[in-house]
């Protein structure tokens, strides 16, 4: 045998040292669509036929129903669903008590009594007090934003009951309305508030939802009617003409009550130490059947784990999903959560919240504390990249769009503390028309786009738990 030479042999070891360096960054430059693709293949797919996922969201819309903080309906639900998370083999399945407000509706009307007499459908808002045992009987009068409310002044605000019909300009600017208008019509000497239901379209239907009830000014009891029922007292009282309507509500808030987040999980296999969660929140109003909002994102979290479970795929770090309870009219669950891990956050790598119904998914959204998503900042733009790389898996059901700016309210204090927030994104047409509604039922939900939903959350779940590196580096 030939002998080589000490230079031929020093060549042919900085080669295969080259070959080895060569390939370990061929396989850090590996997208992580290639890295994932034949796993996210696989959760879809089996996502995509997927019936128990289907069959909670069935159960717990039908068979247990709305589910408002405080009521026997949602301890009914976290009870159920414990048992059932040990039943689908998640790992370290708990309760983590939370104590929540307790407001409770009763009775309650709006009627016109003059110029004619007739109901007025409404719901009252959440927090509200109640009316005198005999109600209140005043005349309305109608504003359509706080600047024509204060150029009115106490003079011709005191002793009546205030209409705010506030055209839709989106959410955010027309719920204000919602949270603060008593406060607002109080402090003129208003007796009862009336407002136009936050919401786009109406086929006569009115919406509830919270108001702060922080403020010592808020002491008017407070409803909401139609849109057509605000459209047509404001027509009135353009033409000159005063109605009269009588509100009657038997409102009241409770001590606080006994509550739970629900907890199950996927053991990472090697950091279980490091965390990403993600999910909805388990509690909705005391109408409907809390479908939309938000029954079906809890099921879809929960349910991409199980096909996760079932499937053998244990990523990397651990993978936990949380059933948030009192999003509606506390967030109590959401800071009990936050509040648990303690000083140091660290170990939470990313957050995922999906509470914007289960219409036709089209992606996520990312937001990082302190980082305006337009600012180039590098980290971010990081992030982004990455995320870009794992939606290119999910093209195939139409979900793979990464928007900048997202997060959720009940991994808010995650997010303010430095955990990446994403937001699962819909096309969001009809969302608005049952939120807060006797309206948001079963009924109102695809059961494909419901399976797509289980889908996305399971892939970005778990290839943000199984990747190698975070979604967002420590900031130096």
């Amino acid at each position: 045998m030939k002998t080589l030479s000490l230079p031929t042999r020093a060549i042919l070891a900085l080669g295969f040292f080259c070959a080895l360096a060569c390939g370990g960054l061929a396989q850090q430059q590996t997208s992580l669509t290639d890295q994932y693709r034949d796993a996210a293949g696989r959760l879809i797919g089996a996502a995509l036929v997927d019936k128990p996922g289907w069959e909670k969201l069935t159960y717990l819309t039908t068979v247990i129903g709305h589910r408002l903080s405080g009521s026997p309906q949602l301890e009914r639900a976290v009870a159920w669903a414990a048992d059932a998370m040990r039943a689908d083999g998640l790992d370290n399945v708990r309760l983590q008590l939370v104590k929540v407000p307790h407001w409770v509706r009763g009775r309650e009307y709006v009627s016109v009594v003059a110029p004619m007499e007739r109901p007025l459908p409404m719901l009252g808002l959440g927090g509200s007090i109640a009316t005198p045992p005999e109600g209140i009987t005043a005349p309305v009068v109608v504003v359509s934003n706080f600047d024509e409310l204060e150029a009115l002044g106490q003079e011709k605000i005191s002793g009546k009951i205030v209409l705010y019909d506030v055209p839709w300009t989106g959410y955010g600017p027309t719920v204000r309305y919602r949270s603060i208008g008593a406060a607002r019509a109080a402090k003129l000497g208003a007796v009862g508030m009336l407002l136009r239901s936050v919401t786009d379209r109406s086929l006569y239907t009115p919406h509830t939802g919270a108001m702060d009830t922080r403020s010592a000014d808020a002491t008017v009891p407070a409803a909401a009617i139609t849109v057509e029922d605000s459209a047509w007292i404001h027509r009135m009282a353009d033409a000159g003409r005063e109605v009269r309507v009588k509100l009657y509500m038997e409102a009241k808030m409770l001590p606080d009550a006994d509550s739970a987040n629900v907890i199950g999980e996927i053991t990472g296999r090697e950091k279980p130490e490091e965390v990403v969660v993600m999910g909805g929140h388990f509690d909705s109003w005391d109408v409907g059947q809390g479908a939309q909002d938000d029954g079906a994102s809890c099921i879809a979290a929960w349910q991409a784990l199980t096909i996760l479970k079932q499937l053998g795929l244990k990523p990397r770090r651990t993978l936990r999903v949380v059933l948030w309870t009192n999003e509606e009219n506390g967030l109590r669950g959401g800071q009990a959560y936050r509040e648990s891990l303690g000083a140091d956050i660290s170990s939470h790598i990313a957050a995922i919240e999906m509470d914007g119904g289960a219409e036709k998914p089209v992606g996520f959204g990312l937001g990082l504390a302190g980082v305006d998503p337009n600012s180039k900042d590098p980290r971010y733009e990081a992030a982004m990249e990455k995320l870009k790389q794992i939606g290119r898996l999910l093209e195939g059901i139409e979900a793979g769009e990464i928007t900048r700016g997202g997060g959720g309210a009940d991994i808010g204090p995650l997010m303010r503390d430095g955990v990446p927030g994403l937001g699962q994104r819909t096309i969001g047409e009809r969302y608005f028309d049952w939120h807060h509604t006797n309206a948001d039922t079963l009924d109102k939900i695809d059961p494909q786009n419901f399976r797509k939903a289980v889908a996305m959350l399971a892939v970005m779940g778990y290839v943000l738990a199984d990747m190698p590196e975070r979604l967002v580096e420590a900031a130096k």
